[in-house]
């Protein structure tokens, strides 16, 4: 399958300024940076671009930029999931307005709807998009799965047309796969939402990977999809599992994006402090991140 928005997709930061106000001018050269390493498309405004403790006027600003920046050249998705269904509707339709090639929208958080109202949720907002939506199942921050029947029932609709698949559990992708192949969804595409999984999702049947990783790595990660379009998986393997340790620190020494903020500092692309309720990674998580970063020769 293609992937339609691209095989290495960054799931950007959102750098701030000393004073806490989001830094425009860093927000564009670090997604020309992201593209020049490798990534096909840039997502501003999801979890590792910390969207909660983003304004409306802020998320637009830092859409506005990137599309500038790099709109040209790569995809520019938009994350527009609230757990609130009309402001998702609102800032889903000013997203293609201010030139998303997509929205990615989450499974709302905090309230858990049921089965029912997940399907209605998505459907309200696939219905009032003029672009196309990715949905976003990530269950560890929602506490709701978006089940397999409700998945089938979404992909009916003409504008969802792909999953963010953060659910950590490879036969669950892979059910989905088939499921859908089977019920003729093939055309719908699974995105990797681990960067630890990465492998073994797209072995599932994945088509690429929202990655927080490719911040760092992202030519590295590249080089595990034009392995396997050559057909030399043992490369493939080889690359990911050098990149395991680092992706594998990046993920879980502390809550994201705080470790791949970190990390990004210590590089030299200065993109500031998580904001609150987020803090700066400690010395010894910085520690650790800095090891994984000198293990791969990149620091």
């Amino acid at each position: 399958m293609t992937a339609a928005f691209g095989e290495v997709i960054t799931a950007m930061v959102t750098p701030f300024a000393p004073d806490g106000s989001v830094d425009l001018g860093a927000a564009r050269s670090l997604a020309a940076r992201l593209v020049d390493d490798g990534s096909d498309g840039v997502l501003v405004c999801g979890t590792t671009g910390e969207s909660p403790t983003l304004g409306h006027d802020e998320k637009l600003a830092l859409l506005d930029a990137v599309v500038a920046e790099v709109g040209e050249r790569a995809t520019v998705i938009a994350g527009t999931g609230t757990y609130d269904t009309a402001e998702s509707i609102e800032l889903t339709r000013a997203a293609a307005e201010h030139g998303a090639d997509a929205c990615l929208v989450v499974t709302p958080y905090y309230s858990k709807p049921p089965q029912n109202a997940l399907i209605a949720h998505f459907t309200a907002i696939a219905d009032a998009s003029p672009v196309p939506l990715i949905v976003y199942d990530i269950p560890g921050r929602t506490s709701r799965r978006i089940e397999r029947p409700t998945m089938l029932s979404l992909a009916d609709h003409e504008r969802v047309v792909a999953v963010k698949d953060a659910v950590a559990d490879p036969q669950e992708t892979a059910l989905l796969r088939a499921e859908l192949d089977a019920s003729g969804h093939a055309g719908f595409e699974i995105y990797s939402g681990d960067d630890t999984l990465l492998l073994p999702h797209l072995a599932a049947g994945a088509v690429g990977v929202i990655s927080v990783c490719s911040h760092v790595v992202g030519r590295q990660i590249r080089q595990v999809f034009s392995a396997l379009a050559d057909g030399k998986f043992d490369e493939a393997r080889r690359v990911y599992l050098d990149l395991l340790p680092l992706m594998t620190t990046l993920m879980t020494v502390t809550t994201s994006p705080i470790p791949v903020k970190a990390a990004l500092n210590m590089l030299g692309v200065t993109v500031g402090e998580p904001r609150l309720p987020l803090v700066p990674a400690t010395p010894e998580q910085s520690a650790a991140i800095r090891k994984q970063l000198e293990r791969v020769g990149i620091l």
